[in-house]
């Protein structure tokens, strides 16, 4: 597994990845170019490979010096349940170790985001109702460094 660092170039993949979770509501995806263009801007975003073949895509965005926040972690459904995102996101936090903070927002039904988070040492801080608009409730999941 692999990840590399995604540009505007890379915006077409990651329409792809996003389109293969589309039209399920324990995700929200990107679907549109514009708002693409806008994440990579404020967000660091990798592209997930595995085989030599795209997978998914993880991203994050530096709040503070002490904080950040994972927006985004997808792995396409034919990848899914290989251990890819539990590869990625180990990645993406130790690049993260010296965050005081860093927090996500998952469905409450997306069970295995949530055991995936949680055998990381995310805990459930709150819940929003309608956090997007979609009249669906999310939980905030954070994970606090103490050190």
């Amino acid at each position: 597994m692999l990840l590399k660092k995604a540009t505007v170039a890379d915006i077409p993949a990651l329409l792809e990845v996003e389109k293969s979770v589309a039209g399920n509501k324990v995700y929200s995806p990107i679907l549109d170019k514009e708002e693409w263009e806008e994440e990579l801007k404020k967000c660091v975003v990798y592209l997930i490979e595995e085989e030599g073949r795209i997978a998914g895509d993880i991203s994050y965005e530096l709040k503070s010096p002490e904080h950040a926040y994972l927006s985004g972690l997808v792995v396409t459904p034919q990848f899914q349940g290989k251990g890819i995102a539990r590869a990625a996101l180990a990645q993406i936090l130790d690049q993260l170790k010296d965050m005081k903070r860093i927090d996500l927002v998952t469905h409450p039904d997306n069970v295995a985001a949530l055991k995936l988070y949680q055998s990381f040492g995310f805990i459930i801080e709150t819940k929003k109702e309608d956090y997007y608009g979609d009249g669906e409730s999310r939980l905030i999941l954070v994970r606090i460094n103490r050190s």
